[in-house]
């Protein structure tokens, strides 16, 4: 069975960090393209980060350059999203995805109907 668990989600003060992590099970991170997309309330699901697996390049949206970090472990075969200095505007549920044609990050991060596999979620928000 195909699935992506997020978790590490949490209530964090403005400028405060979190570590995601995605934990795939029934298939391998490796050769997929694998993302990181929120959902703040009201508003459309955006691309924050994405990595390709296939050559290692990474996007970030505008907002999370210098601030967010994706990797991956191809050992435990899970995907991470380390955001540091953390605002308001970072609050939202955070969803990893994993497609395994997409080959773009920018292409892959700027929409959310192509991918194959999501997870459920996991909330984020940032208050003081």
């Amino acid at each position: 069975q195909v699935q992506l668990v997020e978790s590490g989600g949490g209530l964090v003060q403005p400028g405060g960090s979190l570590r995601l992590s995605c934990a795939a099970s029934g298939f391998n991170l490796d050769y997929h393209v694998i993302g990181w997309f929120r959902q703040a309330p009201g508003k459309e699901r955006e691309g924050v980060s994405c990595l390709s697996s296939h050559d290692g390049t990474v996007y970030h949206r505008a907002s999370a350059k210098g601030r967010f970090i994706i990797s991956r472990d191809r050992v435990k075969n899970t995907a991470y999203l380390e955001m540091n200095s953390l605002t308001f505007e970072d609050t939202g549920v955070y969803y990893c995805a994993a497609d395994p044609v997409l080959r773009s990050v920018v292409g892959a991060c700027g929409s959310s109907r192509p991918w194959a596999n999501w997870g459920l979620g996991t909330q984020v928000t940032v208050s003081s």
